[in-house]
This record gives structure tokens, C-alpha cells and sequence, in this order.
């Protein structure tokens, strides 16, 4: 293997496949259920640590990629194993390590087929980080396609009573959506094969990202047909954020899925979608990205409005939490296509606190219902009463969601409508995304209203015991993390901004009706 990075070490290749070693010790530890709570989550943490010094180690003056490894893998196809990091990657790798381990800890519960869950979720780990390190088109096929498996799994044996059906429906959505990206892959490493050999380089980079980044302009293709690549990769990724019209897999899925699935789908694999139409979309499509930003930008306020009304009319509390993500990844849609510093820098800092305050919200409301076996509203009133410590976590993971000044919600949020008002999408639509502030504010302060205020319902939760230590650790360290980027997100945007400016240029010089962005 040849790598090329600051600690002269494979480390990328450490971080994405220590989880499944993990997973295929704890094949063999079958029948040793306690013992293997406590390895899946021990070595949880080990990869975590892993991941630190890539913080640590990172060059925030640096614009292109780092910790690149790389080694040939299919020379005759053009394709590579190829894995690297920039300042957008770097902190989603970071939410996926943090986020694991209390996603392990949170399914401390499980008792049936504990060893295939505590598998699944470290397997899901490793599809994750690859998605998000993966330079090769052919790689990164391979890494988003891993990931449909274990959720699949998670959700259709460990979930609700309709688990099957959100089960299936999350699959076909998700699938179908994918073979166009997979259509578009095969074309562009077609394509750059032939550049290649035509121009007399060497082949082995046909399906390299930076490759085809750097020779697309050079394929004659037409404007018709760039449109169409551009939509074979969009409709995968619009699909996964979700993007309205698209979305209607995602609350299924959510209300179906184990809390530990909850936490996963909310913090992490909804990521893979916004990632992926910075890396892939913009990237690769910069005159199109330009062209249809205002169009895509619509879509992200629609959904933005309509997710916070469904969210408004919900009963189940799983379910008005699940469409909340609806609406928040809007925002984050809204700050990719505005094309500039602002909205790209505080679309990716809302990726990582969407992470953070969604997941924490799905941990509360698992751990509430397990105690109450049930997530409906009405069944709930009065509990700052009686269980205090849970009511203090759930009102500091509602205000992160909501936008509190101080919060981390507040910091991207805000970031993002800058850089939408800045951009030619304008401030129609950001005036009316800043609705959508509102309404979140509306539905998930009446949610808390409905949980924490009123008279307590003794006769549908009777004797509810509050958090215990072990929940407590879990919900900490997110908290820790939701007040420190709110109170201090320059070094979070320090580590991303001169990638985003590198973006942005690249962007303006393609397509200079956006050079003043």
C-alpha cells in the first residue's frame, strides 16, 4: 500500500475496517452475552480513539486531500483502492466515531441475538466511514451499497411491529435511487478510461475521483448529457438526505427501527446523501450545480416547511422527531446549493449538529419508552415532576434542535441563511427557510410541553424511574459537544475553510455566473 499523509501510517484503513474486526471477534463469542456488551462497546471506543489523531493531525491550511492511501486494486478495470480526508470529511468521520459507541451503549438492553446486533452496528460503522473516505467512484459504490445491509437488518429483526414493511420500504427507496449513481459511475469511469488511454496516461485512475474531477471537461460531452449524469447521481443522494418529494421511506424507518438504528439513521447515514452532493454534485458538476441551485434550493424549502407541519401534526412522539429531520436536512440542502463560503461551511457544520441534537432526541424518547411502552403524547404531561434528570436532557436537546443562541443548532442554521441570502438564491427563500425556524420552535416546544408540563398521568406511567448512570453517561458527552461548537465553532470552521474556499473557486471558475458568490 502507498500512503501519503502526515503520520506515514495506513490510519484511514485502521479507522474504517477496525469495526468489522470487531464484529468478527464477536462472531465468535456466541453465548457470551455480557461479555460481549462490554467488547462491542470497549472497542467502539477503540476506534473512536483511532479516529483522534486525524483531528489532531490535520492541516487546516491545507485545501486538498489528506492521510492519502492508496493501492491498485483492479489495474484493468482503472479502479483503486484509494481512501483520503479534507476538511468537509474530516468532522462527519468524527460524528460517525463518536456516535457508535453510544449507539452501543444505548442497546445495553438488547437480549435477543445481542452478538448480531452489536455486528450489525459495528458492520454499519464500517460502510459509513468508508462513504466518507472513499476517492474512488467504484469504491465509494461499493461502501454506500454496504451500508443498505446491516440497517436492513437492524430495523427488519430488531424493530416495531410494522418492521417489516418500513423494513422493505427503506430498501426499495433507498436501492432503486442508488442503480442511477451506479449508472452514473460506470459512464464517467468509462469515459476517463478512454481520456486516458487516448491522451497516453496510465489507465490505473479511470474511476479516481480527483481523475475524473480533473479531465470531465475534456469528455466532449453535451449539456444534455451532464444533466442526465447530474441527476443519476442527485436522485441517489436526494433520496437518502431525504429530499421532499422523497422522503416518505424516512419516518417509517425511523419509528420502526430500534433506538440504537434511530441514532445511526438520524446521526449518520442521512449524512451520506448532503456528502454526497458535495463530493459528487458540485464537485464534479459545478455548471449544472449553478444552473439548478435555485430549483434544488425550492425543493429544500418545501421541505423545510412541509416536514415542520407534519412534525406539528404528529401524535407519536418518535414519528414528530422523525419528521423534524425532514425538515432540518433542508437546511442543509439550502446551504450546499447556495454555493458560497457561508452556506457550504454551515451546511456541514449543521450536518454534524443535526447528528448530535436529532440523536440525542431519538435516545430520550427510547429511553422514555422503555419505561412506558409507549410514544404517544397524549400519555405523557407532568414529568419534570418525576423524573427531573430526564426532562433537563430532553429540554437541552430540544433547544439544540430549535436553534437556541449559544446551541449549535443556532451556529449552523444561522450560517447557512447568510450564505442562501448572499447567493443568487436569494432572500425569498431564505426569508421563508427562516419560517421554518419558527415552526421548529412551534412543534418541538409543544412536544416538550406535552412530555414535561401539565398534570402527571399516573394511570399511563406509573412508577417512571428517571435516567440512570449509564443513560446519563450516554447523553453527556453529547451535550458537552452540543454547547461546545454553540459557544465555540470557529475551530470547527477553521478545519473545513480552506476546502470550502478551494471548492468555491473551483466552482466560480467553472461556471463564472456564480463568481460572485
Amino acid at each position: 500500500m502507498n500512503f501519503i499523509n502526515q503520520l506515514n501510517f495506513p490510519l484511514l484503513s485502521l479507522v474504517v475496517f477496525l469495526p468489522s474486526v470487531g464484529a468478527l471477534i464477536l462472531a465468535f463469542m456466541r453465548g457470551r452475552r455480557e461479555q460481549a456488551r462490554v467488547f462491542a462497546l470497549v472497542w467502539s471506543v477503540l476506534v473512536f480513539a483511532a479516529s483522534v489523531p486525524l483531528v489532531l493531525y490535520f492541516k487546516s491550511d491545507v485545501g486538498g486531500m489528506q492521510f492519502y492511501e492508496y493501492f491498485n486494486w483492479i489495474e484493468s478495470w482503472g479502479v483503486r483502492y484509494s481512501l483520503a480526508l479534507d476538511g468537509i470529511s474530516i468532522w462527519l468521520v468524527l460524528l460517525t466515531t463518536f456516535m457508535t459507541p453510544l449507539a452501543i451503549w444505548s442497546a445495553w438492553n438488547v437480549e435477543e441475538g445481542l452478538n448480531s446486533f452489536m455486528m450489525l452496528i459495528l458492520l454499519q460503522e464500517t460502510g459509513m466511514l468508508g462513504v466518507f473516505l472513499a476517492q474512488d467512484l467504484f469504491l465509494f459504490y461499493i461502501f454506500w451499497e454496504f451500508t443498505l445491509i446491516p440497517m436492513y437488518f437492524m430495523i427488519g429483526m430488531w424493530g416495531g411491529p410494522r418492521r417489516i414493511y418500513a423494513t422493505i420500504k427503506f430498501f426499495i427507496y433507498t436501492f432503486a435511487a442508488s442503480v442511477f449513481m451506479l449508472l452514473g459511475i460506470i459512464a464517467l469511469g468509462l469515459l476517463n478510461y478512454r481520456f486516458l488511454a487516448s491522451a497516453g496516461q496510465p489507465t490505473e485512475t479511470a474511476f479516481s475521483l480527483q481523475s475524473v474531477m480533473a479531465n470531465i471537461g475534456g469528455f466532449g460531452l453535451s449539456e444534455t448529457t451532464l444533466k442526465m449524469l447530474f441527476l443519476a447521481f442527485f436522485v441517489a443522494f436526494a433520496v437518502k438526505i431525504p429530499i421532499w418529494p422523497l422522503h416518505t421511506w424516512l419516518p417509517d424507518a425511523h419509528v420502526e427501527a430500534p433506538t440504537a438504528g434511530s441514532v445511526i439513521l438520524a446521526a449518520v447515514l442521512l449524512k451520506m446523501g448532503s456528502y454526497g452532493m458535495i463530493r459528487f454534485n458540485v464537485q464534479l458538476f459545478p455548471q449544472i450545480s449553478a444552473e439548478w441551485a435555485r430549483p434544488i434550493a425550492l425543493l429544500a424549502v418545501i421541505g423545510i416547511i412541509y416536514g415542520a407541519m407534519l412534525a406539528f401534526a404528529q401524535t407519536d412522539i418518535k414519528k414528530l422527531v422523525a419528521y423534524s429531520s425532514v425538515s432540518h436536512m433542508g437546511f442543509i440542502v439550502l446551504g450546499i446549493f447556495s454555493l458560497n463560503s457561508q452556506g457550504l461551511q454551515g451546511s456541514v457544520l449543521q450536518m454534524v449538529n443535526h447528528g448530535l441534537s436529532t440523536g440525542a432526541l431519538f435516545l430520550l424518547v427510547g429511553m422514555v419508552y422503555e419505561r412506558t411502552h409507549t410514544r404517544e403524547l397524549a400519555d405523557y404531561g407532568g414529568l419534570w415532576r418525576v423524573v427531573p434528570v430526564f426532562v433537563f436532557f430532553l429540554l437541552f436537546a430540544t433547544m439544540s434542535s430549535v436553534g437556541l443562541p449559544g446551541l449549535n443548532g443556532f451556529v449552523g442554521e444561522f450560517v447557512v441563511m447568510v450564505g442562501s441570502f448572499n447567493s443568487p438564491i436569494g432572500w425569498t427563500y431564505t426569508a421563508v427557510a427562516a419560517v421554518g425556524v419558527i415552526l421548529a420552535a412551534v412543534y418541538l416546544l409543544k412536544m416538550f410541553q406535552g412530555i414535561a408540563s401539565g398534570p402527571y398521568n399516573e394511570r399511563k406511567t406509573p412508577h417512571l424511574s428517571d435516567l440512570n448512570r449509564r443513560e446519563v453517561a450516554i447523553l453527556l458527552p453529547i451535550c458537552a459537544l452540543i454547547l461546545i461548537i454553540g459557544l465555540y465553532p470557529t475551530y470547527f470552521f477553521g478545519a473545513m475553510e480552506k476546502t470550502v474556499a478551494d471548492l468555491v473557486a473551483f466552482v466560480a471558475n467553472a461556471a463564472p455566473a456564480v463568481a460572485g458568490r
